[in-house]
């Protein structure tokens, strides 16, 4: 589409480092670690009717993914949520999206860059839903990614880090070329694991809830939300280990995140299909709606 501005384009205001800086002139050199070795965590939160939702647990993870992948973010917590705050003032977001992230820069462009500096910045701007308004209203269609959710013992898979989103944008580009609107992921032992951006719901036949226990993957504050909002209706939530054949005892399905906040499914290739929402998803949507917004 023509008329999408480029990000690196857009008018405004960047909290870099301390300090809001113009948005065009928010910029890092081509030689910098976060770039050519991925060492960089991130956030991404959205904003309801002016306020960050749970923005101290995205800033808490932030430093929590620094951690993991060997680095310490030069602000605090607090600080942090004050420019998230600040930011989203100064762009007047009212509804939207914060992207908070930090990163190796360049002194050192080699594997071993221990000593490099930590860069912090703070991005936010008007967002509308993840997903197109058809997409939500016919259900998302799903397809099984080629690549696996790795194990961890091998990547850092706690960490909402950079890294590990790679294998996520080649399958979301290869289902969308394929006229899917994401994929849905297994993990390195073939039971189901999550969407590309999002975490993965079941509502099974029997009235339970379950959802893929986040061993191996992210454990979403938007999935641990939608938790706590089933178990106050009294539904059962159960967190296991699922088997991809396992989509057939479930009557709907459901993606969580900050981006899809609840989206539901409406198939999965041409082998599971889910063609009427059910209550308890119209009931956790609306929960969801009024509790991001209270």
């Amino acid at each position: 589409m023509t008329d999408i501005i480029p990000f690196d384009q857009r008018d405004g205001y960047i909290w870099y480092n301390g300090e809001f800086v113009e948005w065009k002139n928010a910029k890092v050199h081509v030689l910098n670690h976060g770039l050519h070795y991925a060492s960089c965590v991130f956030e991404g939160e959205r904003v309801y009717n002016k306020k960050i939702f749970k923005s101290n647990e995205h800033s808490q993870r932030l430093h929590k993914s620094a951690e993991i992948i060997g680095f310490k973010v030069p602000f605090s917590v607090e600080q942090l949520n004050a420019a998230k705050e600040a930011a989203v003032a100064k762009q007047n977001i009212t509804d939207g999206y914060v992207r908070a992230f930090a990163w190796r820069g360049s002194e050192k462009m080699a594997i071993s860059a221990q000593h490099n500096k930590i860069h912090v910045a703070i991005a936010c701007w008007a967002w509308p839903p993840y997903y197109s308004k058809e997409a939500r209203e016919a259900g998302l269609k799903l397809k099984f990614a080629r690549y696996k959710r790795p194990s961890p013992e091998t990547a850092p898979v706690a960490a909402k880090a950079a890294g590990l989103y790679m294998i996520c944008t080649i399958s979301k580009h290869e289902a969308e070329s394929a006229g899917y609107n994401d994929a849905l992921m297994l993990d390195y032992r073939g039971y189901l694991a999550e969407a590309t951006g999002a975490n993965l719901f079941l509502v099974m036949k029997n009235g339970e809830l379950h959802t893929p226990l986040p061993d191996c993957f992210l454990n979403g504050i938007t999935r641990l939300t939608v938790i706590d909002l089933a178990k106050k209706r009294g539904i059962k939530v159960v967190e296991r280990h699922i088997m991809p054949e396992e989509l057939s005892d479930a009557m709907d399905a459901f993606l969580t995140g900050s981006a899809a906040e609840i989206t539901r499914i409406g198939s999965i290739e041409d082998k599971f299909k889910y063609p009427k929402i059910s209550q308890m998803t119209l009931d956790l949507m609306q929960d969801y709606h009024n509790l991001v917004r209270s």
